[in-house]
């Protein structure tokens, strides 16, 4: 248990199964969050077969164990000998993302990192092969960190890999990924950051913009907790759900009346320019961007999701900059 030392405060905040819980509103968030909580992970595969079969399609529990197996084959597969290495869709995607904006970062600020909605962690460990300092990775589906921190604790993969239907098969493989030991994995609103400012020389937000109650609260965030000079790797599909996002909070994707036609990239890309736009994120500035790049998901065994994701490179501008010398 995490106890807040302010005597005004003493907010009181579980660490379970390795991962701390530091949420504004802790009781919202594990009364909401129970279920992958007290979730066990010592059942055969035939009990949670039965368990799938009583539960049935589009349950809880059934969305529960897709959104693992899409998302832990795209972090991991490539680990798993008894993945084919010739699939209609590869693991991954997340980490060729990472990749590539990294490629975009020049002159890396030394400090550590942190990766907001890490998922099941894989790009946590990718950053802690280029980052010489620590990397936090942060979510707040606990059942992904779960797995997040069964890799970084026991070296383990274990998830539920759909093949049809309500059939899921359960997969268990080693993933010794260097670095781990600089690695954590917290549950954290990515709008509501429990970190001071400056806290982070690089940042990555991976596919989290639009699954987020207040994208334009995130991406402030990001800038108040990256040092002067600090890098950050966004990354998004607008692929806008009001079950994720309200339509009011939108980045685009709404009014094709405005004068953006509702494109969420111009959207982004304005708020990011520093110029007239109200709401413009002065702090941060567009190093480069790519328009189109893949994210490719795996369903099941015959069905596949294949995204085109906008990525942009942002560096935080120095509050003070360098006094020029006269020659």
């Amino acid at each position: 248990m995490l106890v807040c030392s302010n005597e005004e405060c003493l907010g009181e905040y579980p660490i379970i199964d390795g991962v701390p819980i530091i949420v504004a509103d802790l009781r919202n968030y594990v009364s909401q969050n129970i279920i992958p909580i007290l979730s066990r992970s010592d059942l055969s595969e035939t009990t949670e077969s039965l368990l799938g079969d009583c539960c049935g399609p589009q349950s809880a529990f059934d969305s529960y164990r897709q959104h693992l197996s899409t998302y832990t084959f795209d972090h991991y597969g490539d680990l798993d000998s008894r993945e084919r290495e010739d699939g209609p869709t590869l693991p991954g995607s997340a980490v060729n993302l990472l990749k590539q904006g990294l490629t975009g970062l020049e002159n890396k600020e030394d400090g550590p990192a942190i990766d907001l909605g890490c998922a099941v962690g894989r790009t946590s460990f990718e950053l802690a092969r280029t980052v010489d300092d620590l990397i936090v990775g942060i979510d707040l589906n606990f059942a992904m960190l779960r797995i997040a921190a069964s890799v970084l604790h026991h070296g383990r993969v274990t998830y539920p890999r759909r093949r049809v239907g309500i059939v899921f098969d359960k997969r268990e493989f080693p993933a010794a990924l260097e670095g781990s030991s600089k690695v954590d994995f917290w549950a954290c609103d990515s709008t509501l950051l429990p970190f001071a400012d400056e806290s982070f020389a690089l940042a990555a937000s991976l596919n989290v913009i639009d699954c987020v109650q207040s994208p334009y609260d995130h991406l402030k965030e990001l800038g108040r907790v990256l040092r002067d000079n600090g890098g950050a790797i966004i990354s998004a599909p607008y692929d806008w759900n009001v079950n994720a996002t309200p339509a009011e909070t939108w980045l685009g994707g709404h009014s094709q009346r405005s004068e953006s036609r509702g494109a969420s990239e111009i959207m982004l890309r304005s708020l990011l320019a520093g110029g007239e736009h109200p709401y413009a994120l002065q702090e941060l500035e567009l190093v480069s961007e790519s328009e189109a790049l893949p994210w490719n998901l795996r369903l099941h065994d015959r069905s596949f999701m294949n995204y085109l994701v906008h990525l942009l490179v942002v560096r935080k501008r120095s509050a003070s900059p360098p006094s020029l010398i006269n020659s």
